[in-house]
C-alpha cells in the first residue's frame, strides 16, 4: 500500500489534488494510535501528519498554543508544562485500551474530540480549539479561527473539523486556548454507593458552588472489591481545605468521605481517563453518553440483557461497557437500553469484523444523515478522506 509523508502543508495539498484526480481513497494517520477506531479502514493509500511536526505559537500570557497536526501530543504537554499550564480537557491516551503503540498526536485530539474526565467543568477539546489550517479534498488549504475565541463568520470550520474524524479534512496546524495547573489536587472518596446513590450524591456535588473538576463513580470490582465514588477539586490549597469540608458536610448522607491526594489520587483519574480498568481484555469497550441521571438505568438495563461491567464519568453522563466481543458485541443490547432515554453510544473497542458488521457510531436520523453527506460533499467531493470511517459513505 502506498504511503504519503509530506513535510509541509503545500506538499500536504499536491499530494490531496493528484489523488483527487484518481479518486485514491486515502487513510489519514498521525500517531496511528487509535487506528483499531471507528469503522474498518476502506482505504487504497495512507496519508500521515507525522512530517507536519513543531509548535507554531506560543503565547503563555494570552494562554494560546498552537502546533502542527503531527506534533507529538506529549511535546505539547511538555511545553505547557514547563510553564504551568495545560491542556485543559484532559485528553485520553486509548493507546492502553487499544491494545496500540506509537505517539498520540495534537492533531488527532482536535479530529476525534478527544476529552476525558474535565469536561464536566473545562467543556470537550472543541470548546479549547480556537484555530485550524486544514488540505479539503480538494486540494486547498483552508484557514478558519486564530488566537481569540471571537474569531468567526459564515460556517464555523472549527468546531465542524472537531470530531470530524479526518473525514472532511486533512488537519494541518490547530490552535488551542490553555488554563493555568492548579496549585493542588484532591479526591474525595466516597465507598460503598451502589450506582443509583453514587450518581445522586455526584449530581449533589456537582450542583453545589464547590467546582469539581472529576466526578466518577466505579462500581464494586472495578478498581477494588469496594464501590468508589470520586470528586476531584483543584486549586489553592486554602481553597482545597474550605471545598473539601463543605462537600462533606453537604454529602454526609451518603457516608464519610476520605480525601485522597497526590500519586493515589493522579492514579485513580488516570485509569478513569484512560479506561484502564478495560485494558488489557478482549472485551468490547462502549462508550455511552447520556443525561446523568439516566445513566444507572441504563447500565441496569445492558446487565439485565447480557454479562457487561461497567463505570461512569462526568456524573453520570458517560458511561463506559466492557462486554463479550462475539457475535454483535452488545449493540442491540446497549441500544435498547438507551433508546428511552436518549443518548448515543459509540463502538471504542471490537475486533475487525464486528466494527465492519454493527454501526460503530449512533446510527443517524435521515435529517442528519443528508446534513453529513452534504458536508461530506462541500469539503471532500471525491470522498477520498477516511471513507466510511464513521458511516457508510462519509
Amino acid at each position: 500500500m502506498r504511503s504519503y509523508e509530506p513535510r509541509g502543508e503545500d506538499e500536504a495539498a499536491e499530494i490531496v489534488r493528484e489523488a483527487g484526480s484518481r479518486a485514491e481513497r486515502l487513510r489519514l494517520v498521525g500517531g496511528d494510535t487509535k487506528a483499531p477506531m471507528g469503522r474498518p479502514a476502506q482505504d487504497e493509500a495512507t496519508l500521515s501528519a507525522r512530517g507536519l511536526s513543531g509548535i507554531t505559537l506560543y503565547e503563555p500570557a494570552e494562554m494560546v498554543v498552537g502546533a502542527r497536526a503531527g506534533t507529538p501530543l506529549s511535546e505539547v504537554q511538555a511545553l505547557l508544562a514547563g510553564r504551568g499550564q495545560m491542556l485543559p480537557f484532559e485528553p485520553m491516551d486509548h493507546r492502553g485500551l487499544l491494545g496500540s503503540s506509537g505517539e498520540p498526536t495534537i492533531g488527532a485530539v482536535a479530529a476525534i474530540n478527544n476529552s476525558g474526565p474535565r469536561r464536566i467543568n473545562a467543556g470537550a477539546a472543541r470548546d479549547s480549539l480556537i484555530g485550524v489550517r486544514f488540505v479539503n479534498g480538494r486540494g486547498e488549504v483552508i484557514k478558519s479561527g486564530g488566537r481569540v475565541m471571537k474569531n468567526v463568520t459564515g460556517l464555523d470550520l472549527v468546531k465542524l473539523m472537531a470530531g470530524s474524524w479526518g473525514t472532511l479534512g486533512l488537519l494541518t496546524e490547530v490552535t488551542f486556548k490553555v488554563l493555568p495547573v492548579q496549585e493542588r489536587v484532591a479526591t474525595l472518596v466516597l465507598e460503598g454507593l451502589d450506582d443509583g446513590r453514587a450518581v445522586e450524591a455526584l449530581c449533589a456535588a456537582l450542583g453545589s458552588p464547590f467546582e469539581l473538576t472529576g466526578a466518577a463513580h466505579l462500581p464494586a470490582g472495578i478498581a477494588d472489591e469496594r464501590a468508589l465514588t470520586l470528586m476531584r477539586i483543584e486549586g489553592f490549597s486554602t481553597s482545597i481545605d474550605y471545598r473539601a469540608g463543605e462537600l462533606r458536610r453537604l454529602l454526609k448522607r451518603f457516608g464519610a468521605a476520605t480525601l485522597v491526594e497526590g500519586e493515589a489520587s493522579a492514579t485513580l483519574w488516570t485509569a478513569v481517563r484512560d479506561a484502564g480498568f478495560f485494558a488489557g481484555t478482549g472485551e468490547a469497550v462502549w462508550r455511552l453518553s447520556a443525561a446523568p441521571t439516566h445513566g444507572p438505568a441504563i447500565a441496569a438495563a445492558i446487565g439485565r440483557a447480557r454479562a457487561a461491567r461497567w463505570f461512569y464519568d462526568w456524573g453520570g453522563g458517560l458511561v463506559l461497557v466492557a462486554t463479550d466481543a462475539a457475535e454483535d458485541a452488545g449493540a442491540a443490547a446497549i441500544r435498547s437500553a438507551l433508546r428511552p432515554y436518549g443518548g448515543h453510544a459509540t463502538l471504542v473497542r471490537a475486533p475487525d469484523a464486528v466494527r465492519a458488521a454493527v454501526p460503530v457510531f449512533e446510527p443517524l436520523a435521515e435529517p442528519l444523515m443528508r446534513v453529513s453527506q452534504g458536508l461530506k460533499a462541500a469539503h471532500d467531493p471525491v470522498g477520498i478522506f477516511n471513507p466510511g470511517r464513521m458511516y457508510p459513505g462519509i
